[in-house]
């Protein structure tokens, strides 16, 4: 355990200044940091160092800010260990997750936006009206607040960080209190790679304190957040207040639609995959399995032999498939979701219990197979969060389509089948954000992230994104030098 300062302002740690925190590791439930969250007092703080910061910051050229985020990809693959390691103990991820999957794509990421900063696409330039020269400019906003969540910490934070800085913002970021380490290092690491001090801060704080001050401050141009639908829609409102520019990425209850022409074993191996990614936290993670009757029992039965074979183990384990849940209270949730499902009638046919062999203090919960669920229950509907696929019948495409689109998300899906005009169906029809075809959960650097419906609104990753973190602006200059112009004449008529 190690006392920390747990701020990041103004390109320094700093130690908050509110309620005391500790950190544990969701593996064993050992603390290991302590310090102050962020008050109200550092909130102020960290966006006055942002705002100061931004003048300068916005007045570079893209060259010079793509070449300061060229030295920050250098910087985190000289640190990627470092990274990677503490990921694993915070967030409770196996390290071959962290290694493999979250650095990587958090390095890939900034090189993306490096490059991306030069490429700030507008209509072209023109004469439009026939007597102005048109054309359009993309300009930062400002200041943004961003608030990001604990299962992804480090990715979610480049998520959030990176094209706000690439389009000339700064930024303030509150991460979750729970998973804070990483997000100050990847703050660490923009300095060291040439960022100038207030572009990037970052607030270890609760959201009640640190997120409300930071939502509510009239110096946030706009705010970014992702987590829950419930907390997203209180984030929208305090915003609407002020009259900020809102970007929401929320909850997910990704359909995986399965034909009877599909690949069975692609199928039941992506499934297990795309449930199981990060614990099933992970709000695109394969929730609700739709499978056409002819292959649903050979579906369920592989799925659940696949299952058997996922080990659970300490998260340095480089064996480890899957770590713990994030606390024991969230495992909790879990736990009483699948109880409930049992309850009302539906089959567990594997999982659905802590393992007896983890005792080491940590949120273990066994991957967890359900059948028998009907379509209007909870276990169906809400967000688990957790190592849980519910698996259901269809018997036509039309259903399929209907089933796949009942419930509040639009996050993602997949669809498969050997038939791409069943699989170009899918991808017309169902609404989400995102929709693989014979695959669930890649993501692309290159390639937007976010959602329709409950899910939110707003793109993060790819060039998109600048739409969130830009204003657009039209300026319209005059090429004919003439005083009177023929649409004067509308208004008034002088000889």
């Amino acid at each position: 355990m190690s006392q920390q300062e747990l701020q990041f302002i103004g390109g320094a740690r700093r130690a908050g200044s509110g309620e005391p925190l500790s950190i544990t590791a969701p593996a064993t439930g050992a603390v290991i940091a302590t310090g102050h969250g962020a008050s109200s007092a550092d909130v102020a703080a960290a966006v006055a160092a942002a705002k100061a910061a931004f003048p300068e910051w916005a007045g570079k050229t893209p060259g010079e800010r793509s070449d300061i985020m060229h030295a920050w990809t250098r910087v985190l693959h000289e640190r990627a260990g470092e990274l990677a390691a503490v990921e694993s103990v915070n967030a409770g991820k196996p390290i071959r997750l962290a290694r493999e999957f979250d650095v990587p794509g958090t390095i890939d990421n900034t090189a993306f936006f490096a490059g991306a900063a030069r490429n700030l696409e507008g209509k072209a330039a023109a004469e439009y009206s026939g007597d102005h020269t048109s054309a359009i400019r993309r300009e930062p906003l400002g200041v943004i607040g961003s608030i990001s969540p604990w299962n992804y910490p480090l990715q979610m934070a480049a998520w959030k960080i990176l094209p706000a800085v690439a389009a000339g913002n700064t930024i303030v970021l509150k991460p979750s209190e729970l998973t804070p380490l990483t997000s100050l290092l990847f703050a660490e690491a923009a300095t060291a790679a040439g960022v100038p001090a207030g572009v990037v801060n970052v607030l270890t704080g609760v959201g009640p304190v640190a997120g409300q001050a930071l939502v509510e401050h009239p110096d946030i141009a706009m705010v970014s957040f992702t987590g829950s639908t419930v907390v997203g829609r209180q984030v929208a409102a305090t915003a609407a207040g002020s009259v900020k520019r809102v970007h929401l990425e929320l909850g997910g209850k990704a359909p995986f639609v399965v034909f009877d022409d599909a690949d069975l074993e692609a199928a039941a191996r992506g499934a297990v995959a795309g449930a199981l990614i990060n614990v099933g936290q992970d709000c695109t993670a394969a929730t609700r399995a739709y499978v056409q009757r002819p292959l649903f029992d050979e579906f369920v039965w592989r799925v659940a032999d696949l299952m058997d074979r996922v080990t659970l183990g300490p998260v340095e384990d480089p064996e480890t498939d899957m770590g713990p849940l994030i606390t024991l209270k969230h495992r909790d949730k879990v736990i009483g979701m699948v109880d409930r499902a049992r309850e009302a009638g539906a089959k567990v046919i594997r999982g659905g219990r802590i393992p007896e062999h983890t005792d080491t203090g940590g949120a273990y919960y066994e991957p967890t197979l359900i059948t028998g669920a009907t379509q209007d229950s909870e276990i169906v509907q809400q967000e688990v969060f957790g190592p849980v696929l519910v698996v259901l019948p269809f018997d036509t495409d039309d259903e399929a389509m209907e089933l796949a689109n009942d419930t509040a998300y639009g996050l993602a899906a997949s669809a498969w089948s050997t038939n791409v005009y069943r699989t170009q169906r899918a991808s017309r029809e169902i609404r989400a954000g995102c929709v693989w075809i014979n695959d669930h959960i890649p993501i692309i650097s290159e390639m937007p992230h976010g959602g329709y419906k409950a899910s939110g609104f707003g793109k993060d990753m790819s060039t998109y994104a600048f739409d969130e973190y830009t204003n657009i602006k039209h300026v319209m200059s005059d090429i004919t030098a003439a005083a009177h112009k023929s649409w004067h004449d509308v208004i008034f008529r002088a000889e």
